[in-house]
C-alpha cells in the first residue's frame, strides 16, 4: 500500500472551515519535481504560463524567486493586488515533496476583507512521474461569492494554473 504526501494546514485554515475551498491536483509522467518547482517559485515565469496573475511586486525587495518570509504582493480573480506572505518554503529533495505555502489578503471593509493560504506539494514518484497538488482556503465575503459561482472561477482557474505549469515544465 502507497499513501499520498498531504498539505501541512494551519488550523486557522483547516479545509472545509472556511468560506471557499478548492483542490487541484495532477500526475504526470516524465517531469521532476525540481524541474516543477523551477517553474512555481520563480515568479518571473508565472505570468508566462498562467493568465490569471498580474502585477507581481516585492515591496520589501528580493524576488522574483520566492523564499520563506518573503512578503510579495500579486493580483488574480479580478481583487486588487493582494499582500502575500510566505510562510512554507521547502525544495523538493530525494523522496522530501517541496512544500511552498503563502498567505494573501486585502483589508477593508468586512465586504472587501480577504484571508487566503495557497498551498502546493510538488513531488516525485515512482515510474518518473511527478505529482502537483494545490489547495486553497479562503476567509471572507468575498471567497463566500467566489465559492457561489458556477462553474467555479477558483477551481477552473487553479486547474489553469496546473496546466500552465506542467506545460512550462514540459518545454
Amino acid at each position: 500500500m502507497t499513501t499520498q504526501n498531504a498539505i501541512t494546514w494551519p488550523e486557522k485554515y483547516l479545509p472545509g472551515t472556511g468560506d471557499n475551498f478548492v483542490s487541484n491536483e495532477v500526475i504526470v509522467q516524465g517531469l521532476t519535481a525540481a524541474k516543477v518547482w523551477h517553474f512555481l517559485v520563480d515568479t518571473s515565469e508565472w505570468e508566462g504560463y498562467y493568465d490569471n496573475v498580474a502585477d507581481i511586486s516585492f515591496p520589501r525587495g528580493g524576488g522574483p524567486e520566492l523564499k520563506d518570509g518573503l512578503a510579495f504582493g500579486f493580483g488574480t480573480f479580478g481583487f486588487p493586488p493582494l499582500d502575500a506572505l510566505v510562510v512554507e518554503f521547502r525544495a523538493p529533495a530525494d523522496g522530501v515533496p517541496g512544500r511552498l505555502s503563502w498567505t494573501a489578503g486585502q483589508d477593508g471593509t468586512p465586504e472587501e476583507r480577504l484571508d487566503v493560504l495557497h498551498a502546493w506539494l510538488v513531488e516525485d514518484l515512482p515510474g518518473g512521474r511527478v505529482r502537483i497538488l494545490t489547495q486553497e482556503t479562503q476567509i471572507g465575503q468575498p471567497a463566500a461569492a467566489l465559492a457561489g459561482e458556477r462553474p467555479n472561477p477558483m477551481l477552473n482557474g487553479h486547474q489553469a494554473w496546473l496546466d500552465g505549469l506542467v506545460g512550462a515544465a514540459s518545454k
